[in-house]
């Protein structure tokens, strides 16, 4: 008997052989998928036989992974601020810098009752649904201008039973000015900002299977910034917190759109490695508003 453990060792030298870098990670979770097992209790592996139907869809996966396709996308779900969220091609995969942007609005949603908050850009929703969950008082809108992306954004609403009023999930273009109803009290956007030359130097892994709609900013990646900046899609309440990510060589061209245009407590936060990637700033009304 060929077990699932023996099928689970082949499948990581295979991996390693083609150069994945984290190839046991990788081969446990992928061979959980095919044999629809929980990667995190491997111990009975060595006594389930290994079927024609599990060894077809494993050999499925390893030809997608030679193709550079992202795990994430062939599991069709991925981790997140200790969530679990559905991805598809449609959406961007989420990161693990991404996680400080969402502790930022968690951490001001928190200090906060019954915090009205955007995600804009929303993508999967994963940083507004990780909020809704951290946040039980707090009522979370999506923004996207994708359908496709919504649909993703919907089906991870409903994996943890958010409707409205605590989730509301909208269509709609973060670069069009006052294209929303209602005053929200934290905005928190991942948007896209990746110039027009790093697009053309993306990993293979990113240009062939990310969508380049949540992925290109504009000719110098700051097109969402000068939106939210100067012309936001949304309305923020006096005193009301913004939170976006920018590039890692970004940071302070786009704090200073927001100094320039007014905002208040503008600051740059730093992730893990520490880059400052994380843009804060506080709306106050003026008296023109």
């Amino acid at each position: 008997m060929v077990s699932i453990w023996q099928a689970f060792l082949q499948l990581r030298q295979q991996l390693s052989a083609i150069g994945v870098a984290e190839a046991d990670l990788e081969a446990r979770e992928l061979m959980a998928c095919a044999a629809g097992l929980d990667a995190r209790d491997t111990l009975g592996w060595k006594t389930i036989a290994l079927t024609p139907e599990v060894e077809q869809r494993a050999e499925a996966f390893l030809q997608r992974r030679q193709q550079e396709e992202p795990l994430a996308y062939i599991l069709g779900e991925w981790d997140f601020y200790g969530n679990r969220f559905y991805v598809t091609p449609d959406v961007l995969i989420p990161r693990g810098d991404t996680e400080w942007l969402c502790d930022a609005a968690v951490q001001a949603a928190k200090a906060m009752r019954k915090p009205k908050v955007l995600d804009l850009c929303c993508g999967s929703g994963c940083i507004g649904i990780s909020i809704a969950l951290a946040v039980p008082d707090a009522q979370v809108t999506l923004l996207d201008c994708s359908e496709a992306a919504l649909a993703v954004a919907r089906r991870n609403g409903g994996l943890y039973d958010l409707t409205e009023p605590r989730l509301t999930i909208l269509q709609g273009d973060a670069l069009r000015p006052d294209s929303l109803d209602g005053i929200f009290d934290i905005v928190v956007s991942n948007p896209p900002y990746i110039t027009a030359q790093e697009m053309a130097e993306l990993d293979r892994s990113v240009d062939a299977y990310e969508p380049h709609l949540a992925l290109y900013g504009g000719t110098d990646g700051l097109d969402f910034y000068h939106a939210m900046a100067e012309q936001p899609a949304f309305r923020l309440a006096d005193g009301g917190k913004l939170f976006a990510e920018c590039g890692w060589k970004q940071g302070q061209q786009a704090a200073d759109l927001f100094s320039a245009a007014g905002w208040k407590q503008v600051h740059l936060r730093c992730d893990l490695a520490g880059v400052p990637r994380i843009i804060c700033a506080e709306y106050h009304k003026r008296i023109a508003d």
